[in-house]
């Protein structure tokens, strides 16, 4: 794989051999940062659970205290007479079964996240082809099939992010951005890492965490000592 001189230089900072305590990974990943833009970083934590097994599955939603860096757009879906309450609380775009169709007709994706009340759940049900695959299928696991559509709006825009299994059992996941500085990462870190640990099914068996590795979006990787809390 080519590697450009900038991710070459970079690596040399990280020991491959070494898992950091988080405050002094996430010091290296901001010091690799080389990028012209303010890089994201992202954690991906490999658990010891098979996401085959429903009962291993792990998924849920947290609040990081710093946000994530990212102003991210909230498709709401609820019933017209409580439109006007989404818009306030900040939603980007709020519909019924004119925004399934503008969906399925017009391709529209502009939004990171889509809450749904329960009452609409059966209405986009029909989009579950198209936004499953996405990860953007409501879920009240993740707290965005809700009556309180105000709260959930409001968290989304606070920073609140879903945690899920990808099919290799790896979790991955935007902390912040590297211009948050090393304890704002690390405090960011700290509470995804806690809603991890808190999410561990009855089933799993054996070492739980198995690798924790963090990168901006040009830099190395920086494998970290996830038994340690900073």
């Amino acid at each position: 794989m080519f590697r450009g001189k900038n991710y070459k230089e970079s690596a040399k900072l990280i020991d491959r051999s070494v898992s950091y305590d988080p405050a002094e990974a996430f010091e290296l990943v901001t010091k690799a940062s080389k990028a012209k833009f303010d890089e994201t970083v992202e954690l991906h934590v490999k658990l010891g659970v098979d996401s085959r097994h429903a009962d291993q599955q792990v998924r849920g939603a947290v609040v990081l205290p710093h946000g994530t860096g990212k102003t991210r757009k909230v498709l709401v879906f609820c019933k017209e007479e409580r439109q006007q309450e989404a818009l306030d609380a900040g939603a980007d775009y709020v519909g019924g079964m004119d925004m399934v169709e503008r969906i399925q007709k017009e391709n529209f994706f502009d939004f990171d996240v889509v809450i749904a009340t329960p009452d609409m759940m059966g209405t986009v049900g029909r989009l579950g082809r198209v936004l499953g695959p996405k990860g953007l299928m409501p879920s009240p696991k993740a707290g965005t099939v809700t009556p309180n559509i105000a709260q959930a709006v409001s968290e989304v825009k606070a920073g609140k992010i879903e945690y899920r299994l990808d099919r290799t059992n790896i979790i991955h996941c935007p902390i912040g951005k590297v211009s948050f500085g090393v304890e704002k990462l690390t405090e960011n870190y700290n509470t995804l890492i806690d809603a991890i640990v808190r999410a561990k099914p009855a089933a799993a068996k054996g070492q739980y965490i198995r690798s924790c590795v963090t990168a901006s979006t040009m830099g190395p990787g920086v494998k970290i000592n996830a038994q340690k809390q900073a």
